[in-house]
């Protein structure tokens, strides 16, 4: 049985630092971001603020969608989001 797969973007604040990853856990890992469990990137730099989730049901194709997003432009990224969520409003506060 497949489960669903997440590829997200967190931001420290709107257009500041990015980070792209994916998850089958949202809640999870969004929750070991926020509270520096996750030693690393986002913990040095702040990056909490959840502004993009993609839904998969493959998780090979949520990989392939990470990586894509991961060699993007900043510009692009920058589109991307202002273009789902233009007030760059957490999103965190959807997952259950």
């Amino acid at each position: 049985m497949d489960r669903t797969h997440y590829v997200y973007i967190l931001a420290s604040a709107r257009n500041g630092t990015l980070y792209v990853g994916a998850t089958a856990d949202l809640a999870r890992r969004i929750h070991e971001h926020r509270n520096g469990t996750l030693n690393g990137f986002t913990a040095r730099y702040g990056v909490h603020r959840l502004v993009h989730v993609e839904v998969f049901d493959d998780k090979v194709e949520a990989l392939l969608r990470e990586k894509r997003l991961k060699r993007w432009r900043r510009a692009w990224k920058l589109a991307l989001i202002e273009n789902t969520n233009p007030t760059w409003k957490d999103l965190s506060d959807r997952i259950v």
